[in-house]
């Protein structure tokens, strides 16, 4: 997230309103462990644009999909792994567009010769 989506802006009453919801909804989301809102030095929560936009995902999967609040926990966690995964992608394939264009030969190791003598003894 940049910066500006992270910045505490809404109180608790606004965030509820700006997502349709009971301000006590986002306190058991927060409560279960779905949202983390900032503290102000008050200990007021205070809502960004990021948990806003989080709060409308958990709004989409438990109303509009029926999923449970621990089903809701287990797809956002997927969601943010499949993002940093993303991202790690991309990190690599800007390496290899952008990155040093030959690569150093692997150091092989070096092949002896062994003589294998087989002897054929006849018991007598």
């Amino acid at each position: 997230m940049d910066q500006g989506n992270d910045e505490p802006l809404y109180h608790i009453s606004i965030a509820a309103r700006l997502v349709a919801c009971h301000p006590q909804t986002l306190r058991t989301y927060e409560r279960v462990g779905l949202l983390a809102p900032h503290r102000s030095s008050s200990n007021v929560r205070l809502y960004s644009d990021g948990d806003i936009e989080r709060l409308r995902q958990i709004k989409r999967l438990t109303q509009e999909l029926g999923v449970n609040l621990a089903g809701v926990e287990i797809i956002l966690s997927l969601l943010e792994q499949m993002e940093e995964l993303q991202a790690e992608i991309d990190r690599l394939r800007h390496h290899i567009e952008h990155g040093p264009r030959r690569l150093k030969p692997v150091a092989q190791p070096e092949v002896t010769h062994v003589r294998v003598t087989v002897e054929n003894s006849e018991a007598g």
